[in-house]
């Protein structure tokens, strides 16, 4: 386990949560683009690291758990409104409707804790974890900043937002800590985390791809702007295999 991954994607979280606490007007353009470019990211190690990680160790098996854990963050959702992805409904929901902030907080905390898992996970592939914190990191930012966007909307109070950025920022760390800690000690553990890890794929599939095509969008369009942010992200990706 290294701990510096685990402190940057520590860091990353703790920053995009402080922007919308110190910055009074943040540009939609701006979470737009954030989103398109970490999304693309984290879908490129995805793709290029961990699928064929789990697909040697699991042969056929691994879609059919790549499939279960798409669906599940189709369910977790549900509780976070998509907040994962970048929907934070502050024009409609906040303004007229209280926010359901213990559903809220439990869905996007399920999901931080399933990042973390395969962060524990030791790799054949040595660039795949150092790939995977940096993906991990960077959709760390525009996430922490969703989610303080919306608690600040609900009026919580200064106390009350640190206390749930340190919170949420912790979960994913103690997650990967966790993990590996136990993969380490029980071999039945560690023989198990790699389904773990296919249940992730499948819900990192469904976040950037909804990314790709909704977030900070009308009518579901790609713009060019939107187009070359994601073919940012996607060509940083392609060059961490160049650690292989």
């Amino acid at each position: 386990m290294n701990w510096n991954y685990l402190i940057l994607v520590l860091a990353a979280t703790v920053l995009g949560g402080v922007i919308p606490m110190t910055v009074r007007r943040i540009s939609a353009n701006f979470t737009i683009y954030l989103l398109a470019f970490t999304g693309a990211f984290l879908f490129g190690v995805t793709i290029m690291h961990l699928l064929p990680e789990v697909y040697h160790d699991l042969g056929h098996q691994a879609g059919i758990y790549i499939v279960l854990g798409f669906f599940l963050q189709v369910f977790l959702q549900q509780l976070s409104h998509g907040m994962e992805h970048g929907h934070s409904h502050i024009p409609t929901e906040t303004h007229h409707h209280h926010i359901a902030v213990v559903p809220l907080l439990l869905g996007l905390s399920i999901h931080a804790f399933m990042e973390g898992i395969p962060l524990g996970f030791k790799y054949e592939d040595q660039s795949a974890l150092p790939s995977l914190m940096l993906g991990v990191a960077a959709h760390k930012v525009p996430e922490a900043l969703t989610l303080m966007t919306v608690m600040i909307h609900a009026h919580k109070s200064r106390k009350q937002l640190w206390q749930i950025l340190v919170i949420f920022a912790l979960v994913t760390p103690l997650a990967a800590v966790l993990a590996g800690w136990l993969g380490n000690r029980f071999e039945v553990v560690s023989h198990y985390l790699i389904y773990l890890v296919a249940l992730v794929i499948g819900a990192f599939l469904h976040i950037s791809t909804t990314i790709f095509y909704e977030s900070g969008t009308k009518h579901h369009e790609l713009s060019r702007k939107k187009v070359l942010a994601i073919a940012i992200g996607l060509v940083l990706a392609f060059i961490t295999l160049i650690f292989e």
